[in-house]
């Protein structure tokens, strides 16, 4: 299959990718190893609300997906779900590469563009006794609609922003909610944290700052749990319903066989075009790392904006670069269908 250029993840860099590649009039397919479009926002945490994307004041997570998939349709960009990369090979000729996927799917690729996140991830899972059968049904590691929590007996797990998040969004929505970390320090915005105080000194929440030693189940659904304080004391909590965010296992898989200049774990690149240490190979969002370097979506999509202008460079370097803009280029607007 040959085509300009093949990105390797479909978040929404990826899929942003797709868009600045199209309005410079080079077509892409995507390859990535979930179901379906979104990485992170569509896997883990698709109702979660999103507040800093340009002139949206909020946006859910599922729906800044949405958003990203409509605006790219002009494209004709081609996905390939389900399926992870195992190998990128320079061609005899220096300037190609051969793309294999985990189908069988080969690619004679112009440019490779890694939009891989964090890589293949998994969240850290609740290590006690008698969780595992109770995994899916009544434990959880992420939100996937977060109306069947509602009216729930909810214990929520973790110091960090989703854990924060959800025990904001569920206070008053739920039927109960305890929040548990394991100490007095969160790695949350300041701003939920002191809310989350707030709610339970109002009684509207309950915080306990310890651990959980142990789950209760009757009937093969979760009864309650048991907490070990950081006082020495247990607490049974009443729970119907567990939600543990104790962060991903980031793994680069594949990718990070491929040769490429690592620091970190991540792939190191330059600031002018998000090239990697293989010419013809860039990075774009989580995935990458350089001086300065911040994992925001915002930070991604300007990475991507100049990894297009650097991808064009590569593939047609006796062509002249313009900046062209969508509001007054003819050329653009054909392409977005709106000319």
């Amino acid at each position: 299959m040959v085509t300009e250029v093949v990105i390797v993840g479909a978040g929404p860099c990826g899929l942003f990718q797709v868009f600045e590649l199209g309005l410079l009039g080079i077509k892409a397919h995507l390859v990535d190893s979930l179901k379906a479009p979104g990485g992170q926002c569509t896997e883990l945490y698709p109702d979660k609300p999103i507040y800093d994307i340009p002139a949206l004041p909020v946006c859910g997570a599922q729906e800044l997906v949405d958003r990203l998939l409509q605006q790219i349709t002009p494209f004709g960009a081609e996905f390939h779900l389900g399926e992870e990369v195992v190998g990128v090979q320079r061609q005899a000729d220096g300037r190609r590469f051969r793309v294999e996927t985990s189908a069988g799917t080969v690619f004679d690729t112009g440019a490779v563009i890694i939009a891989g996140g964090v890589g293949s991830f998994q969240p850290r899972r609740l290590v006690v006794d008698g969780v595992e059968p109770l995994e899916g049904a009544c434990v959880h590691y992420r939100v996937k609609r977060a109306e069947d929590f509602h009216d729930k007996d909810l214990l929520i797990l973790g110091g960090g922003d989703s854990a924060l998040d959800w025990t904001l969004d569920f206070a008053g929505k739920a039927a109960s909610v305890t929040l548990v970390h394991r100490r007095a320090e969160f790695r949350a915005a300041p701003a939920s944290v002191a809310r989350m105080k707030e709610l339970a000194a109002a009684g509207r929440i309950a915080f306990r700052e310890g651990v959980v030693q142990g789950v209760e189940a009757a009937d093969g659904r979760l009864a309650g749990a048991v907490v070990k304080c950081n006082d020495g004391t247990l607490h049974r909590v009443s729970c119907n319903q567990l939600l543990a965010f104790f962060g991903l296992h980031p793994k680069l898989g594949p990718i990070a066989e491929w040769g490429l200049a690592l620091e970190k774990k991540a792939l190191v690149v330059d600031t002018e075009k998000f090239q990697t240490s293989e010419p013809g190979i860039f990075a774009v969002g989580d995935v990458n790392t350089y001086p300065g370097k911040k994992k925001l979506i915002l930070s991604g999509f300007h990475e991507a904006a100049l990894a297009a202008f650097g991808v064009q460079a590569w593939l047609y370097p006796e062509k002249k670069q313009f900046l062209q803009y969508t509001t007054t280029s003819p050329v653009m607007q054909k392409r977005l269908g709106v000319g």
